[in-house]
């Protein structure tokens, strides 16, 4: 396979990925709102996106690739919370912006090629609203604009939902100044304490899913390749995306494909901070490496769920020690045959059965597979620090001493010799308790850092 194919949300098919240009080469990803800090169900978008990056940077050349990933820094929730936390809006929004971007390198993503601030391109998102009044796709009511749906014929295609169905579900907000129960918010006044912007329908801002078209079609242009995000924002913030967007610009396209990742579960159920579920990206990278919440993120193909607990990261933990043990800064000079896997549809489960074996390769002595296999690994994001930085990293993470480990292996070795095995055992776990890993073979007993 030498042509990336991608699922489409929007036909619901595997299609093959034809660029409207190659030689710019473009992809939106909708970023965080800040005003919390992220967890693992947003890093996952987040890795994924992050990984699509890297496959198109393969493939056409770093300068031909334009990635943009928003910053959604003026929201209801963020008034909410910095209300709730009885602290000025900038300083949440700036203090979660830097965590999600230390969480980004934790993660080792790449940064994306535009980070646009919703909050910078309010002047676009009024001359946008404006527009629309213009063409009868809008109207305004006591200082709410509202985009009439019904302008919008196709609107429901992405999500493939009937619009008039769509009127008489109980997800849909019903308010009075609407004419239609499916119009949805443009602009929405703002009293004196909250933040707000002069404009012709007095003071006021946004709404959420005005920002996000905006700030693509001033990166991107009108029409462009990818835009991507996570399944929950198929509807309603995609759909009306597509509706404002195209209506705006007269055209029957915004995105070409649209890329929606699937939902990480605790327990089978949906990680969410509404249902108080959640694992945030420093509380999983306390224990755990960031190259270990990536390849556990990578674990499963994107669209499909995955479950979070801690069999997935210790697995994955012991998977990154044992190849760890074939790091090489010497890379090979060829894209790996693997690679199309990730041309599949990003096909992660069975590219990392393909390092698996190219891994065992390396171990055999095969130095041209150890070569491929570092470039492999690097291609998805992993190997971006040296063995002796990953051991020195995993000491760190011990609650012990050096000197406290052998004594405790020697323990239990005196008590394996007089036969109290429970001891042993009991030494073992308290061990493994505190970060050890230990292995009896051949009549050694060995440890390392887990």
């Amino acid at each position: 396979m030498n042509n990336l194919q991608l699922t489409n949300s929007l036909t619901n098919k595997k299609e093959i990925f034809n660029p409207i240009n190659k030689d710019k080469v473009s992809l939106y990803a909708c970023g965080p709102t800040v005003y919390d800090n992220p967890h693992v169900g947003n890093a996952r978008a987040l890795v994924v996106f992050d990984l699509l990056f890297r496959i198109l940077i393969e493939l056409y050349g770093e300068k031909k690739v334009t990635y943009v990933r928003n910053i959604t820094d003026i929201d209801d929730k963020i008034i909410e919370a910095a209300k709730r936390k009885k602290i000025d809006i900038s300083d949440l929004t700036k203090s979660v912006t830097e965590k999600f971007h230390k969480d980004c390198k934790i993660l080792f993503c790449l940064n994306p090629t535009k980070e646009p601030k919703a909050t910078d391109h309010v002047e676009g998102m009024i001359n946008m609203t404006k527009e629309l009044i213009e063409k009868n796709a809008a109207y305004e009511k006591e200082g709410h604009v509202f985009f009439a749906v019904t302008s919008f014929k196709k609107y429901g295609k992405l999500s493939n939902k009937n619009p008039d169905d769509l009127k008489a579900g109980a997800r849909v907000e019903v308010s009075k100044l609407k004419n239609d129960p499916l119009d949805f918010v443009l602009w929405k006044p703002s009293n004196n304490n909250d933040p707000g912007w002069e404009s012709p329908w007095g003071k006021g801002r946004p709404g959420w899913h005005l920002e996000c078209s905006v700030m693509s079609e001033k990166y991107l242009g009108k029409n462009f390749d990818i835009h991507g995000g996570g399944l929950d924002l198929i509807f309603p913030h995609h759909e009306n995306e597509i509706a404002q967007s195209c209506v705006y610009n007269g055209t029957d396209k915004f995105a070409n494909y649209w890329v929606h990742n699937g939902f990480v579960t605790m327990n089978k159920e949906k990680m969410s901070k509404s249902l108080g579920n959640i694992t945030t990206i420093e509380d999983a990278t306390k224990k755990y490496s960031g190259q270990v919440v990536r390849l556990s993120l990578l674990s499963a193909q994107y669209k499909q769920p995955l479950d979070w607990n801690n069999e997935l990261l210790t697995e994955q933990s012991k998977t990154l020690d044992k190849w760890y043990s074939m790091y090489s800064s010497e890379l090979s000079e060829k894209t790996p045959d693997c690679f199309n896997d990730l041309l599949d549809d990003m096909n992660t489960p069975l590219y990392i059965s393909k390092l698996h074996e190219l891994f065992q390769q390396s171990q055999n002595g095969n130095k041209d597979k150890k070569k491929e296999f570092n470039k492999a690994c690097r291609l998805i994001g992993l190997f971006n620090e040296s063995a002796e930085k990953r051991a020195e990293y995993k000491k760190s993470k011990a609650k012990i001493s050096e000197d406290n480990i052998l004594s405790k292996i020697k323990d239990r070795e005196e008590a394996k010799k007089t036969g109290n095995y429970k001891l042993a055992d009991q030494i073992r776990d308290d061990l493994n308790k505190e970060g050890i890993d230990i292995k009896d073979e051949k009549g050694k007993t060995t440890w390392n850092y887990k």
